[in-house]
């Protein structure tokens, strides 16, 4: 299966585990919650679902790579001990708690949870030594003689053989105690991911093209050539940092990451063509109204990968802004939500309006750092909250400058001031549903009800922001063209036709 689909396998087994019945008992024993393995090619993506399942979920996670640790750090340090068996005494060796195990605690003691998954990465890539102890695992549930706690989902991750020479095959006794899944690299799953993060528009637009090199490893008489999904987010996140300082991306740095010699030059010729494309075509004056006869003229006459390029500079730009909205419109909640709280504070407590406020922004920054910490928030959460507790604190230091004498009259200059806020976020959504609109208006008057048309609708569909947008806000020409583009067999065909022109 392909990520996206182990993602949701994981989820389900985690909820489906952690179900308890009426007397408190998990309904599935702990002693059949299978472990759940997953085998796949490195950089497919497989620690970051984890990671996402566990802040989805609201558990704890503790990740291991187990490579990096000795036999002694997983089963604990060999201690003599004193026993008496039938009258006599008798020296044994006990060990002391797994490093793993005691992480474990440690982290519900952190977090206050007390159900979470306990992630061992490379697990069939161990040294001899540890072998033996991470088949116990698999099977036992333990390390050492320390069991994992009930309520902690055993997940493990390791990559076959073919790329990995230490990676070990395991035995039929073992995989028939856990929940194998076969991972493997697919484009379009990973597409959907790679808009949420935000992924550089010249990368999707130039996978888009050349879906061979999204995921690519080979022998070559120079050595292992590769491209992975890792090596992609890495890149567009260096590239979006070379672009605000100025720098240059050049095939030397896309070689550092994408290290396939053949892909690494066929994307930096292609960023540099991206590049003229977002000279040629002005995409910004574009969505602010301004189409030029000119961009739709060249548009028309261009090769099909220029179009799908000149659409990936449309999408990004419009995605950004998308996700620009969303966090406008979380924070606007946030503030409401904590604003809640205030009210509340002032009708229950002799309080100082500004007191309690401030309170509440640093409750807000600590109970967010906490949960920072422990790796139970996403970039798009953090932002909201950290942008809530800014602006409650620019409210508690506006009421000092206002002085207003009364909790009352201290609530309705606040409120005022939120509305202010409330203002912003309906300006925002008018703005990019007009961005949006316009986007639309140049793809008609340049392709009409073309594929290229499919494919802008399609992007908007799979886009979490974009789809999450219009899914709110609405969009007159996404849901007509939505409706007569995308219909059963004619989508099917139209996308077929464009998967062969693009390849």
């Amino acid at each position: 299966m392909n990520i996206k689909q182990a993602k949701e396998e994981i989820q389900n087994t985690v909820r489906a585990y952690l179900q308890r019945d009426e007397n408190g008992n998990y309904r599935i024993e702990p002693v059949r919650q299978r472990p759940m393995l997953l085998m796949g090619p490195p950089g497919v993506g497989k620690t970051q679902i984890i990671e996402q399942v566990a802040r989805e979920c609201g558990v704890a996670l503790v990740a291991y790579t187990i490579t990096h640790h000795t036999r002694q750090s997983a089963v604990g340090l060999p201690f003599i001990q004193k026993k008496s068996y039938g009258g006599r005494e008798y020296s044994v060796t006990e060990y002391t708690m797994s490093e793993i195990i005691a992480s474990v605690y440690d982290k519900m003691e952190q977090t206050g949870i007390a159900e979470g998954i306990l992630f061992i990465d490379e697990i069939n890539c161990v040294s001899e030594t540890l072998a033996p102890t991470m088949l116990q695992f698999l099977q036992g549930k333990t390390f050492g003689n320390q069991k994992v706690p009930q309520g902690w989902v055993i997940v493990a991750a390791g990559n076959p053989p073919e790329y990995n020479r230490s990676a070990r095959e395991f035995d039929i006794v073992t995989l028939d105690r856990v929940r194998k899944i076969d991972v493997e690299p697919d484009f379009f799953a990973w597409k959907e991911y790679a808009y949420r993060q935000s992924i550089h528009g010249a990368i999707l637009s130039y996978l888009e093209i050349r879906k061979e090199n999204f995921y690519r490893i080979e022998t070559t008489p120079d050595g292992v050539a590769f491209a992975t999904a890792r090596g992609w987010e890495d890149l567009s996140e260096m590239m979006k940092m070379c672009e605000s300082l100025g720098l240059e991306v050049g095939q030397d740095l896309v070689l550092q990451y994408i290290q396939n010699p053949a892909a690494a030059k066929d994307f930096a010729n292609y960023y540099e063509l991206y590049k003229k494309y977002r000279e040629d075509y002005r995409v910004d004056e574009i969505l602010n109204g301004n189409i030029s006869e000119r961009a739709v003229a060249m548009l028309q006459k261009a090769q099909f990968d220029e179009k799908l390029s000149v659409i990936g500079l449309l999408l990004s730009r419009l995605n950004e802004k998308f996700r620009e909205a969303f966090l406008t419109d979380r924070l606007t909640e946030a503030v409401f939500g904590r604003l809640k709280e205030w009210k509340k504070k002032l009708e229950d407590q002799a309080v100082e309006p500004e007191t309690a406020l401030r309170q509440l922004a640093r409750e807000a920054e600590d109970s967010l750092n906490r949960r920072k910490e422990n790796g139970q928030t996403g970039r798009d959460e953090e932002a909201a909250e950290y942008g809530c507790v800014r602006l409650l604190e620019q409210y508690a230091r506006e009421l000092i400058t206002a002085g207003p004498e009364t909790p009352e009259a201290a609530f309705a200059f606040v409120r005022e001031r939120f509305a202010e806020q409330t203002g912003r976020r309906s300006t925002e959504i008018d703005r990019v549903s007009a961005m949006l609109n316009r986007a639309f208006d140049f793809m008609a008057v340049t392709f009409g009800e073309s594929q290229e048309m499919v494919v802008f609708v399609t992007e908007l569909t799979v886009g979490f922001y974009s789809s999450k947008f219009i899914l709110e806000n609405g969009s007159e020409p996404y849901d007509r063209l939505n409706r007569k583009l995308l219909l059963g067999d004619k989508r099917r065909e139209i996308l077929t036709e464009i998967d062969g022109l693009s390849t």
